[in-house]
């Protein structure tokens, strides 16, 4: 993944929903930074380039230096809170993270050899079953997406979670099956259904195994 993205934050003395409400009218985002078995820590940092962030996706597998008082802290977003009826960010949850870390995060599949692909030059269609996979993987080396070719696959084909090459230490939390990624199926077939237990992106956050934390 890349390397860490560097955040300047400010420490808060005060906490609560009047403090919260009072900094975000300054512009700003409250924060909280906990976990590796150390004290949580209560921070502010600008909305802009938190919300720039965001919107840049990939915002719960992003690696990022905080730094507050001169210390810089490695952390995870863990979670945020929009408001329901403005859409802006009204909190930020950051897992603080160590080198032995170990992460529940979503991964984005990019599929390659569209272009290549007999099945699809022959009028098959491209059936994406699964947009994410989720993996456990060390927080550290997080990938930014896993990559599945079907440069050779023909109508009929299924290509499986055994067809991407994880990288070293990420494995799925599906461990009872070779599921399902893509399918080229005939034309008029009508799209495959997708797998029952598939999670969507916006339900499975990002989340640390045996951590807990909340919003300060």
């Amino acid at each position: 993944m890349s390397d860490a993205v560097v955040l300047k934050a400010e420490a808060r003395d005060r906490v609560g929903k009047g403090s919260s409400r009072a900094i975000r009218r300054q512009g700003k985002i409250p924060a909280v930074i906990y976990g590796d078995n150390k004290d949580p820590i209560s921070i502010v940092l600008p909305a802009k380039e938190v919300t720039l962030m965001l919107h840049q996706g990939g915002f719960l597998t992003k690696l990022l230096d905080i730094e507050v008082d001169g210390k810089k802290h490695k952390v995870l977003p863990k979670d945020y809170q929009l408001d329901p009826v403005k859409d802006f960010m009204m909190h930020v949850d950051f897992l603080r993270i160590s080198s032995k870390t170990i992460v529940t995060v979503n991964i984005p599949v990019h599929i390659e050899g569209e272009d290549k692909c007999p099945g699809l030059t022959a009028g098959g269609v491209l059936n994406i079953v699964r947009h994410e996979v989720e993996v456990n993987c060390p927080a550290s080396s997080i990938p930014e997406f896993f990559t599945i070719d079907i440069s050779k696959s023909v109508i009929g084909d299924t290509l499986n979670i055994s067809d991407v090459a994880l990288p070293e230490g990420a494995t799925p939390t599906i461990t009872d099956r070779d599921f399902t990624i893509v399918t080229i199926q005939a034309p008029g077939g009508g799209a495959a259904e997708e797998e029952t237990d598939a999670p969507e992106a916006s339900e499975v956050p990002a989340t640390a195994q045996s951590e807990e934390g909340g919003e300060a």
